[in-house]
């Protein structure tokens, strides 16, 4: 167990547990709407209304707002409000560029420390990703692919590296809704890429070998949904 997953247990296992504020509850609410696709990007939050579903006053819902936009993931204009932020498909490329890196990089270090609990449960969950195929729900799909990546990725004992992997799922998160939805194609490839990398980490291969997996793995879906979007309809 990494040293941030370890503070992490301990901090869980101190004390009773403490119910969520109001201002963490609206926040919750919003996040999931917002990254199950409920909320689509352009959607007006109505700061009123959310107060009134969640019974509390509008406060605790802005602060809730402040949040989600120092994220990015909502966007606050002047005389209309807070709205979801829109796919910045330049964004989108970039953190998932950025992401090859730091995973290919996190995973290189990992390599050797992996367990064999570690890699039957990366297997158990790419399983399930392939399970899911059949009866296809891309927000299923990519909460999957999330915790397939972030399994191999806390191995790693680098915690600054490990501190932007989780800023780089953060600034994905309002794209759950879109990314395999449209390119629906790649979930086929990225399963099969998965596999070849747990592969690769059971066989003990050169670190580099397994970094440029990642690495490689991680690009193919941003290239693929910039090829579909020059691709002309018909």
């Amino acid at each position: 167990m990494s040293g941030r997953r370890a503070r992490a247990a301990a901090i869980a296992g101190a004390g009773d547990v403490v119910a969520p504020s109001k201002s963490q509850r609206a926040y919750d609410l919003l996040h999931d709407r917002i990254v199950d696709g409920t909320y689509s990007p352009g959607y007006r939050l109505v700061l009123d209304a959310i107060g009134r579903e969640l019974d509390m006053s509008v406060v605790p819902v802005r602060e809730a707002i402040r949040r989600l936009e120092a994220e990015g993931m909502i966007t606050f204009e002047r005389n209309i409000g807070a709205r979801v932020a829109e796919i910045d498909e330049l964004e989108y490329h970039d953190t998932m560029e950025t992401l090859s890196f730091v995973e290919g990089a996190a995973v290189m270090l990992a390599a050797g420390l992996y367990s064999k609990a570690d890699v039957d449960e990366a297997r158990a969950i790419n399983a399930q990703m392939r399970e899911s195929l059949a009866a296809f729900d891309p927000v299923q799909f990519t909460a999957l692919n999330e915790a397939f990546h972030r399994r191999l990725t806390d191995v790693c004992h680098n915690e600054v590296l490990g501190d932007v992997i989780d800023n780089g799922w953060k600034r994905l998160a309002r794209l759950r809704q879109s990314t395999f939805s449209f390119v629906p194609s790649r979930a086929v490839a990225s399963v099969d890429e998965h596999e070849a990398i747990v592969a690769l980490i059971e066989e003990g291969a050169d670190p580099r070998r397994i970094e440029l997996a990642v690495r490689a793995h991680r690009l193919a879906t941003p290239d693929a949904f910039l090829h579909r979007k020059r691709t002309p309809t018909s």
